[in-house]
């Protein structure tokens, strides 16, 4: 296996303007909402087990091709260096979820409880719960890319985390509902993580086998792959669309809670991505381990969380628009994150 091949260019086009996607995206489905209410309406009839089936059609578009870069044969690699990855998996679960959970908690019922009613705040609480435990996935290998990581052992780590994510999330996210006192329907989680976890995971692992088995490595990370560059981005781009049409009003009637859903949102991913990185310079690691370890806890795997909150909370739900506020904020705080490891290479001893 060449692990180098797994490694993207450089983030896109579309990845690097994500955020001015997003916006405009955000603003059609507002006027969407707003002036041509019959699209949301008919949109809304097209639903099964509180699932929307044309969300469900482009949830899968934005996963199914992340999974097919996932190689899980490289997990046979554990056992090579496991600090790194110890520092991934008690970061990702062990800390993140909680973190953010706290921190949302802080903000939105203490310092802006003057500026969110309470009920907003719940739902918006809820929403940073459903980001905070589901770090990311294939974003990572951008990430990883442009700081230099070491492109096989951030296979390993993805490819273990989507292991975890399989066990470690439903639990998590039901505790930490409990917990805010938002009611959680297992029935709709369970269908959600199957839904938009184990079904395109299998898939993209069928997919990736088969194609590897009858065409080879080299086609497959060369030319296969490429083909579906944009369809992640493009189904996301649609979703959004959909979302703020049903998302219309509460916007309209709260402009600024999208300013305030992201600053603790922000505060999180700052915080998260210095635990692992700074630990991972204390255990001396090198940087090339160290930065992806960083990033993946950082960045959020929105496309999940996305697809949970509109599961169990509905598309019209301001637990949903939560989500994408994690959308909004995660390629300029990333893009920070990388040039802060960029800059702090000669923190660690090695790169090797």
């Amino acid at each position: 296996m060449n692990p180098e091949k797994q490694e993207p260019a450089g983030i896109s086009f579309f990845e690097k303007y994500l955020t001015l996607w997003v916006i405009l995206c955000m603003a059609a489905g507002i006027l969407i909402g707003r002036y041509f209410p019959g699209i949301p309406d008919f949109l809304n009839r097209f639903e099964y087990a509180r699932v929307s089936i044309p969300i469900a059609i482009l949830i899968w578009l934005m996963i199914y091709p992340m999974m097919m870069k996932v190689d899980f044969a490289s997990i046979k690699q554990v056992g090579q260096n496991p600090k790194g990855l110890y520092v991934t998996w008690v970061t990702n679960w062990l800390i993140k979820p909680f973190s953010m959970y706290a921190i949302a908690w802080f903000f939105f019922f203490v310092v802006f409880k003057a500026l969110i009613p309470a009920d907003l705040a719940k739902a918006y609480l809820a929403g940073a719960i459903l980001l905070g435990a589901a770090p990311c996935t294939a974003m990572v290998f951008v990430w990883s890319h442009l700081t230099k990581g070491n492109p096989a052992y951030t296979v390993v780590q993805v490819a273990t985390n989507d292991l975890i994510i399989l066990v470690a999330f439903t639990p998590i996210v039901a505790l930490l509902l409990g917990i805010g006192g938002i009611s959680v329907p297992w029935n709709t989680l369970l269908l959600s993580v199957l839904l938009f976890v184990v079904i395109p995971l299998a898939g993209g692992m069928a997919t990736r086998n088969s194609v590897i088995k009858h065409r080879g490595l080299e086609y497959f990370n060369n030319r296969f792959i490429t083909k579906f560059n944009n369809v992640t981005i493009g189904g996301l781009l649609l979703t959004l669309v959909i979302i703020f049409a049903f998302q219309g009003k509460v916007i309209l009637d709260n402009p600024l809670h999208i300013l305030l859903i992201a600053i603790p949102l922000t505060i999180q991913t700052f915080l998260i991505f210095f635990i692992a990185y700074l630990t991972s310079r204390k255990i001396r690691l090198a940087h090339c381990i160290a930065a992806p370890a960083g990033m993946i806890g950082a960045s959020n795997f929105f496309e999940l969380s996305v697809a949970v909150a509109i599961s169990l909370f509905g598309t019209s739900s301001p637990v949903a628009m939560a989500t994408v506020v994690g959308v909004l904020v995660e390629v300029p705080v990333m893009l920070s994150l990388v040039r802060i490891a960029n800059n702090t290479k000669h923190w660690f001893a090695s790169n090797t």
